[in-house]
């Protein structure tokens, strides 16, 4: 025999007016007036959810900067290749960001926008016939740049290239923008995942010692953590790696690295991101927050939401 439907007549209720609720009406969004500016737009936003870590992301930034805090960018080529350099450069230029980390390929897609001003190439084409990454110039002028002075740190070393080359669109290089303004910028390789790596000109001993400066310069940068801001844009697994590391060696070596905020941009959210810079990072004081959408949409709005802030 079924089971009977069962008699919902003593159901004990509760009253509305009292239960806790997660949403009410002043959290609510404003419908957009034509005309008005981008602070208005902003606070017309629904408060909940992203729109309120949007928000809590930008006002970290210029609480950080207001009080002379680092605030570290560290990102994978994606953002080079959707167009976001001008708007770093920019921010470099008005002290919003301090420190630049790429992975390996940040420093192949700088460069050609710097020497060409262009890159991306089609690669399901070029795999086919073995020309993928075979750019000439790409990889003798990193790979010089890197043996020519190993010693300064890979991103020091192609930035200080860069601008004595001094090419048709160096002005959009984020490495020449960074050693023009004295701000540190560094490359953490995994060595045969670039194109350069494949070429004759590669030098991996140099190539090794130029990025184990980096890191150890960038452990330097995230040991003055403390009230600060460190971005992962971008990057699923190099940076978020590098990074916990660099926390841990600072730790050790008696750096109070805690009550900073992390902020992680993506288009979906991956493990390590949101277990080695949301998560784990903060566990001893500060916030980790996590924005999921396009680079070429969110960093530019938060970048401006940010120049907003600092001018008042």
């Amino acid at each position: 025999m079924s089971k009977q439907p069962i008699d919902l007549s003593k159901l004990k209720l509760s009253d509305l007016d009292m239960r806790p609720s997660k949403v009410a009406a002043g959290m609510l969004g404003k419908p957009w007036q034509p005309g008005g500016s981008l602070n208005q737009f902003v606070a017309s936003l629904p408060k909940v959810l992203a729109a309120d870590d949007l928000r809590a992301a930008a006002g970290a930034v210029i609480a950080a900067r207001k009080a002379d805090k680092p605030v570290i960018l560290g990102m994978g080529a994606h953002v080079i290749k959707v167009g976001l350099s001008p708007l770093i450069i920019d921010a470099m230029e008005r002290g919003f960001i301090t420190g630049l980390a790429f992975n390996g390929a940040g420093v192949v897609h700088d460069t050609e926008m710097a020497l060409a001003g262009r890159t991306s190439e089609d690669v399901a084409e070029a795999l086919a016939d073995g020309s993928f990454g075979t750019a000439r110039q790409t990889g003798e002028f990193i790979n010089a740049a890197i043996a020519a002075d190993p010693g300064a740190g890979l991103g020091l070393a192609a930035g200080r290239a860069l601008t004595e080359a001094d090419p048709a669109c160096v002005s959009v290089s984020l490495l020449a923008a960074a050693a023009r303004l004295g701000l540190p910028a560094t490359v953490h390789v995994s060595i045969g995942a670039d194109i350069i790596h494949m070429h004759p000109s590669f030098d991996g001993a140099a190539t090794g010692q130029a990025s184990h400066v980096d890191f150890r310069r960038f452990t330097a940068e995230v040991a003055e953590l403390k009230g600060g801001v460190f971005f992962n844009v971008g990057s699923a697994v190099m940076l978020p790696e590098v990074f916990l590391k660099a926390i841990s060696a600072a730790r050790n070596l008696g750096h109070e690295v805690k009550d900073f905020t992390t902020i992680n941009l993506d288009m979906i959210r991956h493990y390590r991101p949101m277990t080695n810079v949301v998560t784990r990072p903060v566990l001893t004081g500060g916030r980790g927050i996590s924005i999921t959408g396009h680079h070429e949409i969110n960093l530019p709005l938060l970048l401006a939401m940010v120049a907003e802030g600092m001018a008042v």
